[in-house]
């Protein structure tokens, strides 16, 4: 009777949605579920996001006010009350699961929003994990806080795990259009998550498991970073041989099957891909099992900000400076282009290497006008407007994320040396280098 009363309301729209996190995952399920008629309850421990959302203002470059403002109208709400999760008949955790300092999964945001929701459960809901995890999560550590109560899974509650699959800014693929995995604890579990994410999402992907889902995602991202890791390593290669490794992959692309391109950078970025191969490593180690080839990508790519360094602070060398006293200017430092997202940005690393050296450090980035507060990286800085004179003025540019607000033109016309880690000069250039 439970599954068949929620499937019945998740089908005719009369279900409220929770999303727990309004981050970059939790605003787009907000205005997916918000745009096709859903009522929406929005969770969130940051009470300024709360209330910049109930204000109708959006707190993520990419989401336009007007779309907040919309959801607000078909009555979405925002709250730090978890008291209201009972409100909610289908519930969608996106939570972070960043890594501790020993490079270990931090599931502690997880695990203490379940914690936070568990004493509000009630019969009848479906509970959904987003968050980028390890297999085993959802069962070990979810389900027995949602079970807590008395609450039975497969019974009287319904635990799905379902990956988050966004890419920021990205017009080609939204919320809706990207296909689904939803993996469910048990049958009954899979069917109540089907019925959660039907309307919203256009092409659901059924998997046997919450393992089975949760390592989908993981060789999703590993997989990303793994080639990306080769390709650094290419780079590093090609450039001791003077080959410009940026015109031999546009070469390889022309290859109409068994390649795809992947392009190198100062290292990696973004929520997932940094992140992920860690919380696979760490897991298999518990079946005795050693991830090398995963876990060498990863070397490589935690390497590329020292690399990107020792070229700055050789090229600053020829031109018979050193690091310490030089003015460093860092062009973007979101994680990639046209985004105002920092998450494990490797230009952070980068900034880090200059001013523990010496270098007297600004950035420009026109989608991070103050640099935020980051709960490991600090800097009391605000993005410097690009002017010819502010361009002459440092001894190197550092170009790090290839924003395309950013004149490129102008930018190598006046900058005394440009330390390009995203190939777009072209070699041979007299004030650019290749990093």
């Amino acid at each position: 009777m439970c599954l068949d009363n929620l499937l019945k309301k998740l089908s005719d729209k009369t279900a409220v949605i929770g999303i727990v996190g309004l981050g970059y995952v939790g605003q787009p399920l907000m205005l997916r579920y918000s745009e096709i008629g859903y009522k929406v309850l929005g969770f969130d421990l940051d009470e300024e996001r709360v209330r910049q959302l109930n204000s109708g203002h959006s707190s993520i470059e990419h989401i336009e006010d007007a779309r907040i403002g919309q959801a607000r109208e078909n009555g979405f709400e925002a709250t730090t009350d978890f008291l209201r999760i009972a409100e909610a008949d289908g519930i969608m955790l996106c939570v972070p699961t960043p890594l501790n300092k020993y490079r270990e999964p931090d599931m502690s945001f997880v695990t203490s929003t379940c914690d936070q929701i568990a004493p509000y459960l009630r019969e009848g809901q479906v509970v959904a994990l987003e968050s980028t995890t390890y297999p085993g999560t959802t069962k070990d550590e979810v389900l027995p806080r949602l079970e807590r109560n008395g609450l039975k899974a497969g019974e009287t509650i319904f635990a799905v795990y379902s990956p988050e699959r966004e890419d920021p800014a990205n017009a080609d693929f939204t919320t809706h259009t990207i296909p689904k995995v939803v993996g469910g604890h048990t049958e009954a579990c899979l069917e109540a998550g089907l019925a959660l994410y039907n309307h919203a999402i256009d092409s659901l992907v059924p998997v046997s498991s919450t393992e089975t889902a949760e390592m989908t995602k993981l060789l999703e991202n590993i997989h990303r970073a793994v080639n990306i890791g080769l390709v650094n390593e290419m780079k590093i290669v090609a450039d001791r041989m003077g080959i410009d490794i940026f015109e031999v992959i546009k070469a390889a692309a022309t290859k109409p099957f068994g390649f795809t391109p992947y392009y190198p950078g100062p290292g990696l970025g973004g929520h997932c891909i940094p992140i992920d191969p860690f919380y696979l490593t760490w897991k298999a180690r518990e079946y005795g099992v050693n991830t090398r080839f995963i876990e060498l990508a990863g070397e490589i790519n935690t390497a590329m900000p020292d690399y990107v360094f020792g070229k700055l602070a050789s090229a600053l060398n020829e031109r018979s400076k050193s690091v310490r006293g030089s003015k460093i200017m860092v062009l973007g430092i979101a994680y990639k282009k046209n985004v105002d997202d920092m998450r494990e940005s490797p230009s952070v690393a980068l900034m880090e290497k200059v001013r523990d050296r010496g270098g007297v450090l600004s950035y420009s980035d026109p989608h991070v006008p103050v640099f935020p507060n980051m709960r490991e990286h600090q800097f009391d800085l605000s993005s410097e407007a690009l002017t010819p004179d502010v361009l002459a003025a440092q001894d190197a540019i550092i170009l790090a994320t290839n924003h395309d607000k950013f004149d490129y033109e102008m930018i190598t016309k006046h900058a005394q040396l440009i330390i390009d880690t995203r190939g777009v000069y072209v070699t041979g250039a007299k004030n650019v280098v290749r990093a």
